[in-house]
């Protein structure tokens, strides 16, 4: 089954149905639900969930999207070494490079994201959420057979 972590604005986008990205994230959070790959987020995510929810739609909502969300995905290790090992990447953003530090450190497959750019420089796999259900799709109907 494959693991991956889902990036920040992938469930952001789910979860507060931006468009034109909700309906694919919602497919994605959806085979995540139905236990078609092993789902994961950074320790961020979140607390950045929690923060903008709770901007946009208040305290209760933004607790109830945070408690969703910690439902159906793992916590993707988040310590004191992660953040030092996401420091040496190469990466522009730190918060991308704690998300693919975390990735690492719990030998996920790929990070969903749809901002390739923020990931240029990671040593990682790295999947747009249209390429990831493609791949998830040909890894079930191979296990179909």
């Amino acid at each position: 089954m494959m693991r991956v972590l889902l990036d920040t604005n992938v469930v952001l986008d789910y979860l507060l149905a931006r468009d034109p990205f909700a309906q694919i994230a919602t497919e994605i959070l959806l085979a995540a639900e139905n236990v078609e790959f092993e789902p994961f987020v950074s320790a961020i995510t979140p607390v950045n969930l929690y923060y903008i929810a709770r901007k946009l739609r208040g305290d209760a909502e933004a607790r109830k999207a945070v408690k969703g969300l910690l439902a159906i995905c793992q916590i993707a290790i988040t310590d004191r070494a992660i953040l030092f090992d996401a420091l040496a990447l190469p990466m522009k953003d730190y918060e991308d490079a704690v998300q693919t530090a975390s990735a690492r450190a719990v030998s996920l497959d790929a990070i969903v994201t749809r901002n390739l750019d923020d990931y240029a420089n990671a040593d990682f796999s790295i999947l747009t959420p249209a390429e990831f259900l493609t791949q998830l799709r040909v890894l079930k109907s191979q296990d179909d057979n």
